[in-house]
């Protein structure tokens, strides 16, 4: 036997498999770790149960037939999240949010069953001391309207989680009386409201204010009125004209002044137009300082100076002047009885209604204190009907 082949021989009892066959061994070995792996990979999902539909092979968690999305309510887009936001709160700016509520579709016919509601929209500072006298006007009436609560913007507002209030405020910013943040917050709140488009009409209410009226008298009065209800009138005294601003002109001139109640309802046609418009707006904002109150001229000259015959002219909230001063009569405890409810909701004066006379011109009432809340939870179901 020659060297070569005794060292063959030697190293055929020290390396008894060849190459060939180790190589084999270690990918054997390598597909049954990879196996074991994918099998856990298989049972840890189906134990988390965080897919609705189980894999049929190992293959398809690399390689899926459908991808899976968990909680696609929140991250996908959907028609029904679009047509009513679910939640109130988010993260746009004014701009952004003016420009979106300023979308109008352009087809007529609506792709669902559209319900048409009416937007209460509250601007308050602090609490809602008649929140229990509107649960009870709301009551039983649900999809036929819509809440939004404009309040400072740390304060939240304090009710039960079965509360028609609860959930409803809205992104807010500081308002001070008199100035135009009174317009940035009206706008707010419609453009917020704009949202949702079954949104029909909207009126702007304070903490102060009561209905006068049950809801289905509400809601079909201001559903089917062919115009909104926005106070706009020539005053020509220093309340009035004299608040007007010659640097207004030549885009808005004195004869254009004009003078109403911030309190409005608004169509939803006239909601788009007002929360769109920038160029009076911010002329309003430059030229109408605090002693020009802008929340009183703002809408009511706008109207008028382009869309006066959409507008019944007047108010369908009730408030009490008489006295003088910069604020009106406030009522308490000891003033509401049957007769003054009464009074309010026929006053003996009459108004327009579709082009008809009618009796009943005032569907809310301010303004109340809240020692007020008593008394009218007692009359609600012999007075107000509700």
């Amino acid at each position: 036997m020659t060297l070569r082949n005794k060292l063959d021989e030697d190293d055929a009892d020290c390396f008894p498999w060849s190459t060939r066959k180790s190589w084999t061994f270690r990918l054997i070995k390598y597909i049954a770790v990879l196996a074991i792996f994918m099998a856990g990979i298989v049972v840890g999902l189906s134990l988390t149960g965080r897919f609705s539909k189980p894999f049929n092979t190992p293959a398809e968690i690399f390689f899926p037939r459908t991808i899976y999305t968990a909680n696609c309510d929140r991250q996908c887009l959907s028609f029904k999240s679009f047509l009513s936001p679910g939640r109130l709160m988010h993260s746009m700016s004014d701009e952004e949010l003016l420009w979106r509520a300023s979308m109008v579709p352009k087809m007529v016919e609506y792709p669902f069953k559209r319900v048409p509601k009416v937007a209460f929209m509250f601007m308050t500072r602090g609490p809602l001391p008649f929140a229990q006298l509107w649960e009870r006007f709301f009551k039983g009436h649900k999809g036929l309207y819509s809440i939004y609560v404009h309040t400072l913007p740390d304060y939240m507002l304090n009710v039960s989680g079965s509360s028609a209030f609860y959930g409803r405020q809205i992104p807010s910013k500081e308002v001070s009386w008199g100035s135009v943040s009174l317009l940035d917050a009206e706008k707010r709140l419609l453009a917020n409201a704009l949202l949702d488009f079954s949104n029909e009409r909207f009126v702007l209410l304070s903490e102060s204010c009561i209905p006068v009226f049950n809801f289905p008298t509400v809601y079909n009065y201001l559903i089917k009125s062919s115009h909104s209800f926005v106070e706009s009138y020539d005053e020509n005294s220093q309340t009035g004209r004299g608040r007007y601003n010659r640097r207004m002109a030549p885009t808005i001139k004195l004869y254009h002044w004009r003078k109403g109640s911030e309190w409005f309802e608004l169509s939803r046609e006239l909601a788009i137009i007002i929360i769109a418009d920038y160029k009076y707006y911010s002329i309003f904002h430059k030229y109408c300082k605090p002693s020009c109150y802008p929340d009183e001229h703002y809408i009511a000259t706008y109207l008028n100076m382009f869309h006066g015959s959409l507008n019944a002219n007047r108010t369908v909230t009730w408030v009490d002047w008489s006295r003088g001063g910069p604020h009106p009569a406030t009522y308490g405890a000891p003033n509401i009885t049957v007769d003054f409810i009464q009074a309010i909701r026929n006053n003996g004066t009459s108004c327009m209604y579709n082009f008809k006379s009618t009796s009943i011109c005032f569907l809310f009432a301010r303004k109340f204190a809240p020692n007020a809340l008593g008394p009218l939870l007692n009359l609600t179901s012999t007075v107000m009907g509700f």
